[in-house]
């Protein structure tokens, strides 16, 4: 595990997209290119309050000479969208960290699924598939019209998007069955929007190759039957056997016994805190593991365990 580089970029432009919805450009004051990353990848945007919010890049990956996250904003959030929308105007410094990416596109023939301001880390995506010819459809849904988006994604993608409009009784309707039903199983699927949304993808996909099936989530799912109970943890470094209590999580513990573990969303969201463990009942919680990784990396922010769990520290 590693501390994210941060950097203080400079607002350079700003977009208004729609009534809630704005682009933010930046830049690094003196640096000509900022840190690469790949389509899917998002930053740590620290607030003014000292808080940290993901969002993901949407920019071209191939042009290092600026970064762009879209943000929508949430009125019913936890008050990252808003605090982006009143204070990063042209001119403003961001706090940003280098991009890291749990999100990635495999260079194959996929299919894309957003919805919503789900749209965001698939953007960069249909880019990277149409420049390799490997899209095979964009099926992007929203509330209502976004007409700013959908134009950008039409330059993108092409002949290769549809877009379903809720509130538009002339637009088709995602009828996300028929989709699916009629996808070749050989293609990729990533899918990225509301639980909902994700939740029927994950149904319907449920016999397919899962290492074919891809999310990438922004919200923790609703655990409210869970009740965390006590467990051990055992550092296999040092031998040390410290006590998880119910109303503590495995990273708040490793840090009150002086190990330096470094975090972001601690909602099991960004994987910054990702580390390995030797033996033990993980209960993972996180959104971001894959079943393979869940054999032997857990995410000590939200993730616990049945008695005791042996991390590789």
């Amino acid at each position: 595990m590693s501390s994210r580089i941060i950097m203080k970029l400079h607002v350079e432009r700003r977009d208004q997209l729609d009534e809630d919805l704005v682009r933010i450009w930046l830049r690094h004051p003196l640096r000509p290119k900022l840190p690469a990353w790949s389509p899917g990848a998002h930053v740590d945007l620290r607030l003014g309050d000292g808080k940290i919010r993901q969002y993901s890049l949407t920019s071209d990956p191939q042009d290092l000479s600026q970064y762009a996250i879209t943000v929508k904003r949430e009125n019913a959030g936890r008050g990252g969208s808003s605090w982006v929308h009143e204070h990063l105007n042209e001119g403003a410094q961001a706090r940003v960290s280098t991009p890291r990416n749990n999100f990635v596109l495999v260079e194959a023939p996929s299919v894309l699924i957003a919805g919503g301001i789900g749209v965001t880390p698939l953007i960069s995506m249909g880019r990277a598939l149409m420049q390799s010819k490997l899209l095979h459809g964009f099926h992007f849904c929203s509330q209502r019209a976004q007409p700013k988006v959908v134009e950008e994604l039409k330059q993108i993608c092409e002949t290769s998007l549809s877009t379903y409009v809720s509130d538009d009784p002339n637009s088709p309707r995602l009828d996300l069955s028929a989709l699916i039903a009629g996808l070749s199983r050989d293609l990729h699927v990533y899918c990225c929007g509301p639980e909902h949304l994700m939740t029927e993808v994950k149904e319907l996909t449920k016999d397919w190759n899962q290492e074919q099936i891809h999310f990438e989530v922004f919200n923790t799912a609703a655990d409210e039957g869970y009740k965390p109970e006590p467990f051990d943890v055992i550092v296999s470094s040092t031998g040390e056997t410290l006590r998880v209590p119910a109303n503590h999580s495995v990273l708040d513990v490793l840090r009150m016994a002086g190990h330096i573990v470094p975090s972001s969303c601690r909602q099991g969201l960004c994987g910054t805190c990702e580390c390995g463990y030797i033996s033990g009942d993980v209960i993972h919680r996180d959104s971001v593991l894959s079943p393979d990784a869940r054999q032997d990396r857990m995410m000590p922010c939200v993730s616990r365990a049945r008695v005791s769990v042996t991390l590789d520290l």
